[in-house]
């Protein structure tokens, strides 16, 4: 009887030992791996690079303007001083695709009567000009009456 139960014994302890031995070794093998002699570990942030942002083309830049951008103005990141004001879009089931019309601006001032046909409109560099005027915004100039003025008014009454 004592035979039988030291023969169940004896497989248990080595497969026990062999189970150590093999936890050694991968925990061995893991530490040698992650940490590189001369490296910095690659968890740090500031080993990792910043991601880029994913440029827009028009239709993803003027869903999130009032009206889907009619009547404000959009350029590619590359132009200077040349601008569209948009008239008239034509979207696509998904949103991110279409066609879309404008009056070409230069140096802020209309180059052309007419609107025209947008060409490049699904490429990823187009933004949103803020500065220029937007659409029902009229300059309106605040200015306040000085004695002056008011002089040569009641002189001509």
């Amino acid at each position: 009887m004592t035979t039988a139960l030291a023969n169940r014994t004896a497989p248990n302890q080595s497969s026990g030992l062999l189970r150590v031995s093999f936890n050694f070794l991968r925990n061995l093998s893991t530490a040698a791996s992650t940490q590189k002699p001369g490296a910095s570990s690659s968890s740090s942030p500031a080993s990792k690079k910043p991601k880029r942002k994913k440029k827009k083309n028009l239709f993803e830049v003027a869903q999130f303007l009032p009206n889907w951008g009619l009547g404000y103005h959009m350029a590619k990141t590359h132009w200077t001083d040349v601008s569209y004001q948009i008239t008239k879009i034509n979207l696509y089931k998904d949103g991110r695709h279409g066609k879309a019309w404008g009056i070409v601006h230069k140096e802020g001032l209309a180059a052309a009567d007419a609107p025209k046909k947008i060409s490049g409109v699904h490429k990823r560099c187009w933004r949103y000009i803020p500065h220029l005027s937007k659409p029902g915004e009229t300059t309106v100039n605040l200015v306040k009456p000085t004695e002056n003025d008011a002089k040569p008014e009641a002189q001509e009454a």
